[in-house]
């Protein structure tokens, strides 16, 4: 409890039923906060802070003042609570179990987790706001610098897969896994990063990243497989990516080009990357790549290589055309 108190700032003192008249919103509006935030019911303990009535007042004061409608309210609720959630549960994983394991016999947990607490948060506060004002300047920009919908546009869509992972996980120790795991996100999360992309998703043995241009989302795909060949400990990776239209939802990318990506990444030989026909045309349109590598009398100035495969049906997208995507030279 001592430590609760520490991070939040305030003793437990509120119900629910409290903290919403405190707030002055509706308990029905409270609980639906709380639940997309994604904390359970607690009945009618007192559970809740002077904080967590402040919360409820700005959210529904934004709703109040037009800014916000009520389900968009919510939804800024259940964003902030799944990312920060994800956020939390890898500091303590990561390094603070770590942190707070008792230096000397006879000292408690306890002990030594409060003043480490302590002297950690407000510098980890302090740094978590940095981070999120550089993302939301950066993902602000995106917005403003075109005139197309950010819900429903064109990108390319990226996914890199681990072959053979399953087969690892019953190999592999569960520390000896994990290590892995965490070597592979690290490496491909940096390498989107560095290359223009944005990292969407990592999910143990497969990474999902977008591109706003088809020749940075073919570099990418291209720097992973070249990088992660060249790691003895890492297992073949493929790559698949797509161009076309996808739906944006808290974060998440959903539609056909997302659909196709994965597919491709499905098919695709071990160590390689394979695009669609729309993305080949991007590329070619940029003058990344030739239209075509027989009759191109010139082929200096392309960064890529693009080889037909044949085409072969793909379970619930029809019949796709793939391309083997190469570097010139």
């Amino acid at each position: 409890m001592r430590i609760e108190e520490l991070i939040l700032g305030a003793p437990r003192q509120y119900t629910p039923f409290q903290a919403a008249r405190a707030a002055g919103v509706s308990m029905d509006l409270a609980s639906r906060f709380w639940r997309a935030m994604g904390f359970a019911d607690v009945g009618q303990a007192r559970a809740l802070t002077e904080g967590d009535v402040l919360a409820l007042r700005r959210l529904s004061g934004l709703v109040e003042a037009g800014l916000l409608s009520e389900p968009m309210a919510i939804q800024v609720a259940r964003s902030a609570g799944q990312t920060s959630a994800r956020l939390a549960d890898w500091q303590v994983d990561s390094f603070l179990e770590s942190l707070t394991d008792p230096p000397e016999p006879g000292m408690t947990r306890n002990e030594v987790t409060y003043p480490l607490v302590q002297l950690l948060l407000p510098e980890l506060e302090e740094f978590l706001v940095y981070v999120w004002r550089r993302q939301l300047a950066a993902a602000t920009g995106r917005v403003v610098q075109t005139d197309e919908e950010t819900v429903d546009r064109r990108q390319a869509i990226g996914f890199a897969d681990l072959v053979g992972f399953t087969r690892l996980t019953r190999r592999l120790e569960d520390e000896e896994l994990g290590e892995l795991v965490e070597a592979f996100e690290t490496t491909a999360a940096d390498l989107v990063a560095a290359h223009g992309g944005r990292l969407i998703k990592a999910l143990g043995d497969e990474v999902l990243y977008v591109a706003e241009e088809a020749g940075t989302a073919a570099e990418i795909g291209l720097r992973l497989i070249e990088t992660l060949g060249n790691d003895a400990t890492m297992p073949e990776l493929r790559v698949g990516i797509a161009f076309g239209t996808m739906t944006t939802r808290m974060g998440d990318v959903f539609g056909n080009t997302v659909n196709l990506a994965s597919r491709l990444t499905s098919i695709a030989p071990k160590d390689t990357v394979l695009v669609d026909d729309a993305f080949r045309a991007e590329l070619t349109a940029a003058g990344d790549a030739p239209e075509s590598e027989k009759e191109s009398a010139d082929l200096t100035g392309f960064r890529f290589a693009l080889q037909p495969l044949y085409r072969r049906p793909v379970r619930g997208l029809g019949v796709v055309e793939p391309w083997l995507l190469g570097r010139r030279g």
